[in-house]
């Protein structure tokens, strides 16, 4: 690093958008994962000009930039592991346009997911990836994480709904990729390289995103099973129907127990296992088809099915899902988040193995998620203080990612791989394609001062 590059940088930035004092250094410290680190300065930049200045400037003096969004992310992606300077978008909050015509809305990173949910949604409008920490986490954070959620099996993932970005490079160009058109062939798919990309490769300061109409009636539907094997096979069972419900979801008994403790018996089903399904679509097509998914799920086994048809009652129902992880919470233990995906036809081998680790390791796991792709959270419920727990759960999950991996799956679906799953990134990829992501990551930043210390880093 230059020297004297602090005094620099609160030379060459207004003086409000540079902080040094300990509760600003602490609170960019580290996300939702159990890593922190305490950056040298945190800058707030005002717009998208000065977010490229503060990148050239990084660059320029080889000072670590690591961006920040609502820190709610899972892997220690905004951990500042190298110090340095934390660029926090916080100010960058505002949601510029929407356009019903063109269906598109255009946001700054800072925007909550929820709150654009809501506006496009009054305007009748539909912006459909809906991550659990939708109340709190920002458009910029889902677009470096490629954000998923419950609505993935019908809508897919955050980068289906990325038409267009701004982004900050660390040569301080401020470069346009995409656009506002919904198709869009005009060179290589450089949207698709920066969703997902975990900050490593440019600051995103401005999101154009598709929008769909709104659905006009939604319904839900909550049923117990008798075991977890018998939840996950009812998925299958679900789309061999004929059926494409927005949202698939399944919990177990250990998730299940612990959202009793936390919320009450009346919102948790009767059973060991949890299926949650929602519809959407037009009024007279949803009543029709909840009809038949209670009949299927009926002879799939399901227990005390109910369903949910008004806003008020949905919520309800879906605040059984989305409070899950604060369930968990509750009980004093550490959440080891693991949000492997496998092939949707491994569903019910991987929770016959993740009952098989719980034996092995004397571990409590608790398993929930996206069941309709594949996509299912398991929980290592852990002490980090206990050194022989922890070394228990560091030996489960390199057995779960290796059978994982076995399986054709993946270790991360929606979480990004971060710090949390480093050491694994070489077992999940090929020499070959690490190189490729090496030349990626060299390309746009050849000092390797964004975002360092994360899966790719630049070797000097």
């Amino acid at each position: 690093m230059t020297k004297n590059w602090l005094s620099k940088l609160k030379a060459e930035f207004p003086a409000k958008a540079v902080r040094t004092d300990e509760a600003s250094l602490q609170a960019n410290a580290g996300d939702a994962w159990m890593a922190e680190h305490r950056p040298e300065a945190v800058v707030f930049p005002a717009n998208a000009k000065q977010v490229a200045q503060l990148a050239a400037f990084c660059h320029r003096h080889e000072v670590p930039l690591t961006p920040r969004g609502a820190g709610r992310g899972y892997v220690g992606g905004a951990v500042p592991v190298h110090g340095g300077v934390v660029a926090n978008l916080a100010r960058l909050n505002k949601i510029l346009e929407i356009h019903a015509e063109d269906g598109i809305a255009v946001v700054q990173p800072a925007v909550v997911t929820g709150d654009l949910q809501d506006a496009v949604e009054a305007k009748g409008l539909f912006y459909p990836p809906d991550p659990a920490s939708l109340k709190e986490c920002s458009i910029g954070g889902n677009v470096a994480t490629n954000a998923g959620g419950p609505r993935c099996v019908k809508y897919g993932v955050t980068r289906h709904y990325i038409l267009g970005l701004q982004v900050a490079l660390m040569n301080g160009d401020l470069v346009r990729v995409g656009g506002r058109t919904h198709k869009n062939k005009q060179g290589f798919d450089l949207v698709g390289l920066f969703v997902g990309s975990e900050g490593m490769l440019g600051l995103v300061t401005e999101i154009t995103v598709r929008l769909l109409p709104r659905p006009q009636a939604r319904a839900v539907l909550r049923a117990g099973f008798k075991s977890m094997k018998a939840c996950a096979a009812a998925v299958q069972g679900v789309l061999q129907a004929g059926l494409l419900p927005s949202s698939l979801e399944i919990a177990d008994r250990y998730t299940l127990a612990a959202s009793r403790r936390h919320l009450g018996d009346n919102l948790v089903p009767d059973g060991e296992a949890c299926l949650l399904v929602e519809l959407d679509g037009q009024k007279s097509t949803v009543a029709a088809e909840a009809i038949h998914l209670s009949k299927v799920i009926r002879k799939l086994g399901g227990l005390d099915i109910r369903s949910a048809v008004s806003q008020r009652d949905r919520d309800r129902v879906w605040a059984l899902r989305r409070e899950m992880s604060n369930s968990l919470k509750a009980g004093g233990f550490t959440k080891l988040n693991e949000d492997i995906t496998v092939p949707r036809s491994r569903l019910v081998d991987l929770i016959d193995f993740s009952e098989k680790l719980m034996k092995k390791h004397r571990l409590e796991i608790a398993s929930f998620g996206h069941a309709g792709d594949g996509n299912i959270h398991v929980n290592l419920m852990i002490d980090p203080t206990d050194t022989t727990i922890r070394q228990r759960a560091d030996r489960a999950l390199d057995e779960l990612f290796n059978q994982v991996l076995a399986w054709g799956g993946v270790i991360t679906g929606e979480h990004g791989v971060g710090l949390a799953k480093k050491r694994w990134w070489p077992q999940a990829t090929s020499k070959e394609l690490r190189a490729l992501h090496q030349a990626v990551k060299t390309t746009l930043d050849p000092k390797g001062m964004l975002n360092p210390g994360k899966f790719v880093d630049v070797k000097r």
